[in-house]
């Protein structure tokens, strides 16, 4: 059962950090310019926003390593 938890834990966690990173400005050229997403100085403005976004994907990633850490040494 604790098993099966993590599982679960791990597999919402990494559909969450796949989701956040994605949701995360281009900073160059890169694939977003390509698509059309060189704003610029309209998405600038939105510091607070980048800035919680940065927390929350880093809390994210902190949970699917720490997920990933117990079911390597509980299926050890």
């Amino acid at each position: 059962m604790f098993t099966w938890a993590f599982v679960g834990i791990e597999a919402v966690s990494a559909v969450g950090l796949i989701f956040l990173v994605l949701l995360h400005s281009g900073r160059g050229g890169g694939i977003s310019d390509l698509m059309g997403g060189s704003m610029g100085a309209v998405a600038a403005g939105s510091t607070v926003v980048e800035r919680n976004l940065d927390r929350i994907t880093i809390a994210a990633a902190l949970v699917f390593t720490f997920a990933t850490l117990t079911l390597d040494m509980r299926l050890q």
